[in-house]
């Protein structure tokens, strides 16, 4: 399909769900008020703002739709009716044909289906916007006879997917400037910098070798766990647009009755999700970031009984040391409701700018945490918190992050799914202990001694060249500091103590130096 013809279905979409009077009622009286005003008029939808914009997304297509799905994590952006009614977005896509899907997965591995697979089901199990998945059972070989009937899943990216990507990134791109030229609200949401986010996910999803890696990870940090299961990847059978994977059973965490009827013990999956979670987060700073109820199973095999299992690996989130000090420092914070910790903390990060008045930012958040203590613990909402925070610093022009978002997203599904199966939940009894933990390994003597091994290897390269540094150090320093109008004696008796003086002084330093390293390693040593 042309652009121009592409562009002429989303005008028309745009008119038929009234999206035109959005853009009015932004817009100061003028000729671009009054035009749109009068597409306005003529549209046959009067539903509210956010429905409509749901419903024109589902109209236009997968690609709108997911978009659509990342718009409603910048709560931080939209209002609360806008994201609310975005998060409500399925991705429900057609399955293209059996012939397509077998005809990508033998070209990518170079030979016939059957030579890989005694059996491959040609129906999908599931087909989404970028890829669909499609069960089968691996065929023995002489490199690898551990295949011999090993249960699998393979999933397909689907075919010609890019140039339409492409199409429409573009048209997102070219919309997104002429909101922000012709609509004072359209420059405050940014929309150009959210479609440049929504680009960047989509490409990410469209390399399936990055969900393998991701799908990897994730198993690595937790491979020791009794709580989550990652399937492994079959690595001799993955590329760019087909990865194989060990097939992983179970029923979807949003079956509750199937579960309940199993026997599930629904408080301790809440629980157990929770710590998954925390976990993902503080202490590996890698978490998966896609965690709807279609990606999460419960194991009912009695070896893993009530065990999660994550699938669908497209979208994780990756957090530096400091978001995660940030952040767990923020929550711990907000939880002793030291109200002057969390305004310092936002300034301390940089994303508020320095000239931000302490008292005035500590007076934003204490109205936005406080009426949360007049409710048992059980009933605070730590992702609606910190989708409030965000809020707030917006008032104060701070540039959330994308990442922050990213992960506040997943803690309102994790927080809703983790009540959805025990109402009960206390948020913060199950994830203070691991914030503490973190932030005392972090911060306190087991952080300084964990940051003394990992940097023992540099200071082992440093420490012998320190007396050459000195010397040539010392060297330069009398170069430099010579005194041509001083006779030829004093000068030499004057550099000479100087020197003498330093060197003392090195030497000193140097001692105590290398009396505190071997203390240091002496303590490493016997912990």
């Amino acid at each position: 399909m042309s652009r121009i013809a592409r562009l002429s279905i989303i005008f028309y979409t745009a008119w038929r769900f009234n999206l035109f009077g959005l853009i009015c009622d932004n817009l100061k009286p003028g000729v671009r008020k009054t035009l749109l005003g009068l597409l306005s008029s003529t549209s046959p939808s009067q539903l509210a703002r956010g429905e409509r914009i749901r419903l024109a997304l589902e109209a236009l297509g997968p690609i709108f739709v997911k978009f659509g799905q990342v718009l409603s994590t910048r709560r931080d952006l939209l209002p609360d009716d806008v994201s609310n009614e975005l998060a409500k977005l399925q991705d429900q896509v057609p399955p293209f044909s059996n012939e397509q899907s077998k005809a990508i997965i033998e070209a990518a591995l170079g030979q016939p289906i059957e030579h890989t697979f005694s059996l491959f089901d040609a129906t999908p199990v599931a087909s989404a916007s970028v890829a669909q998945v499609h069960f089968g059972v691996l065929r023995e070989t002489d490199s690898h006879p551990e295949w011999a009937n090993q249960e699998v899943a393979i999933k397909v990216l689907r075919p010609g997917i890019l140039p339409v990507i492409e199409s429409d990134l573009a048209l997102m791109h070219d919309l997104a400037c002429i909101v922000e030229k012709i609509s004072e609200d359209g420059r405050r949401l940014k929309p150009r910098e959210v479609v440049a986010e929504f680009d960047s996910y989509l490409h990410d999803e469209l390399d399936l070798m990055r969900e393998a890696a991701n799908a990897s990870q994730l198993r690595r940090n937790f491979a020791d766990s009794d709580k989550l299961m990652i399937p492994e990847m079959i690595w001799d059978l993955c590329y760019t647009n087909v990865i194989v994977m060990e097939r992983m059973y179970g029923i979807s965490i949003g079956k509750t009755k199937e579960l309940r009827a199993a026997g599930v013990d629904f408080k301790k999956l809440a629980v157990d999700g929770v710590e998954i979670f925390f976990t993902q987060v503080f202490e590996y700073g890698f978490f998966h970031a896609d965690m709807h109820p279609g990606n999460i199973l419960v194991s009912l095999d009695p070896k893993t009984f009530g065990r999660y299992i994550s699938l669908d690996f497209g979208i994780v989130g990756n957090l530096s040391e400091f978001d995660k000090n940030y952040l767990a420092q923020n929550f711990l914070a907000f939880f002793n409701r030291d109200y002057r910790r969390v305004a310092e903390l936002h300034i301390e990060s940089g994303w508020v700018p320095e000239n931000t008045r302490l008292e005035e930012l500590e007076g934003a958040v204490r109205t936005v945490c406080e009426p949360y203590f007049d409710r048992p613990l059980k009933d605070i909402s730590l992702g609606i918190v910190l989708m409030r925070l965000f809020q707030t610093s917006r008032r104060f022009k701070v540039e959330i992050q994308p990442q922050l978002t990213l992960l506040q997203k997943t803690l309102l599904n994790v927080e809703g799914l983790g009540r959805q199966l025990d109402p009960d939940l206390d948020l913060w009894k199950t994830a203070k202990p691991i914030l503490e933990r973190w932030v005392s390994q972090q911060l306190g003597w087991r952080g300084l001694v964990d940051g003394l091994k990992t940097e023992a290897p540099n200071w082992a390269k440093i420490l012998p060249t320190l007396p050459r540094l000195l010397a040539e150090s010392l060297e330069r320093s009398s170069r430099k500091d010579s005194r041509p109008e001083l006779d030829l004696l004093k000068q030499l008796l004057f550099e000479e103590r100087r020197k003498r003086r330093q060197l003392w002084g090195s030497l000193l330093f140097l001692g105590g130096f290398l009396l505190g390293a071997l203390f240091v390693l002496a303590r490493i040593h016997s912990i």
